[in-house]
């Protein structure tokens, strides 16, 4: 579980392809978001329609993880990884073609499970090669990394909408399938020996989950860490038409808003990992869990009251979105912590449960649209507060000790 062999990668060139890698689920949702409502306006669908499209990409993220979790702790991270690759490269292309919602949700999904291997396994490599404070240094690299793709992909999506029409977002996509694919076979040297392999077969796996889910502290953390991304895909499911149609922001702009959150977000990643060095991961995530919850809230009651409009909207956003950024890696990392040889199903629930919520989130928010920004604050500050009373009334209940079951 170190990075001192000489057969393993730089901690750069890993961190650059884990990041890579976990863009996957970024790209494919920031790049079309400024699309949204044209494509609304394309297929005579509404709102709530189309938000089912970003919908069945999470639930495909969520049932994708819970398959290559288990699957890569049995033969391997990289085999999985290339499979998974390969597939989203072929459904991208499909999706150009897609004549309708019905078509373009259900391509999303199956786009979806091919770009869980990235998600899930890329986690899994982590937990192989660092303990948990280490962890907790990586997946805040990661979010450096990937955190890129929220600033640069509505930007790229916005333009190609304008230049070429929206269908072109999904061809740039499955090009970027194709670097993934052989960034992962040219450089991406396997994490999981043989020796630490599972033989287990689908009724061991199962067990397996089940024992994950009735382990309070590790079931705390993953609702923790997952509501809180929850917020955020409540965010990214209503911001096109809150920002848009509401409030007047060309498409083309769109990226420049989306991009400042995602901004935020790194820049809290990095604060991250310096604080790693005076503080404790669960130190930070309760302060961190604290402020997105805070700040949800104060989003929530100035959106109901009508006060300070737009641009105190995009401030509390910005104090949202940017505090995940400190309780994503925290979370993950000490989710993960206890379990070593069943890296991969417990990195797998924890992204279950990630896209889960986040499928939930955005579904209430496209059921709830009313013309309004209250939707999305509501969702925001519900999946906030119930990620706060998770870490705390289960992570960090003092009967709810670590489990070490990494054997």
């Amino acid at each position: 579980m170190t990075t001192t062999t000489r057969t393993q990668p730089s901690y750069a060139r890993l961190a650059l392809i884990l990041g890579t890698l976990a863009a996957f689920g970024p790209l494919s949702i920031d790049m079309y978001l400024p699309a949204l409502p044209t494509i609304a306006e394309e297929f005579g669908a509404t709102t709530a329609a189309i938000q089912q499209t970003l919908s069945a990409f999470f639930i495909g993220l969520a049932l994708g993880q819970l398959f290559y979790g288990p699957i890569s702790d049995r033969v391997g991270r990289r085999a999985p990884l290339l499979v998974g690759c390969a597939m989203y490269t072929a459904v991208s292309l499909g999706i150009m073609f897609a004549p309708s919602v019905s078509w373009l949700m259900g391509l999303r999904f199956l786009q979806a499970l091919g770009s869980s291997a990235g998600v899930v396994i890329g986690r899994s490599v982590v937990r192989d090669r660092f303990d948990e404070r280490e962890s907790a240094r990586m997946f805040s690299f990661l979010v450096l990394v990937m955190g890129i793709a929220p600033i640069t992909a509505p930007l790229i999506g916005g333009q190609l909408l304008v230049l070429f029409g929206w269908r072109s977002i999904f061809l740039v996509l499955a090009g970027f399938g194709v670097l993934c694919f052989v960034m992962v076979w040219l450089w991406l040297e396997e994490s999981l020996p043989h020796a630490r392999r599972t033989t287990t077969g689908l009724g061991s796996v199962m067990r397996g989950y089940g024992a994950l889910l009735v382990d309070g502290r590790y079931m705390g953390f993953a609702l923790a860490g997952g509501l809180a991304s929850a917020a955020m895909f409540a965010y990214i499911s209503g911001s096109p038409f809150v920002f848009i149609e509401l409030n007047g922001v060309p498409p083309a702009q769109f990226g420049f808003f989306f991009g400042a959150n995602a901004f935020g977000l790194i820049a809290a990643s990095q604060l991250n990992r310096w604080l790693l060095a005076y503080y404790t991961s669960t130190q930070i995530l309760v302060v961190a869990l604290s402020v997105t919850a805070g700040a949800a809230l104060l989003l929530l009651v100035a959106t109901l009251l009508g006060v300070g409009g737009f641009p105190l909207m995009l401030v509390l956003l910005f104090v949202t979105i940017a505090s995940t950024g400190m309780v994503g890696p925290n979370a993950m990392a000490l989710a993960l912590a206890p379990y070593g040889r069943r890296a991969g199903s417990a990195s797998a629930l924890l992204g279950a449960t990630q896209f889960a919520a986040g499928a939930l989130a955005g579904a209430l928010v496209g059921l709830l649209a009313n013309g309004t920004a209250l939707p999305m604050a509501s969702v925001i500050a519900l999946c906030s507060v119930v990620a706060w009373l998770a870490m705390r009334l289960l992570a960090l209940r003092k009967d709810n000790a670590p489990r070490l079951a990494a054997s």
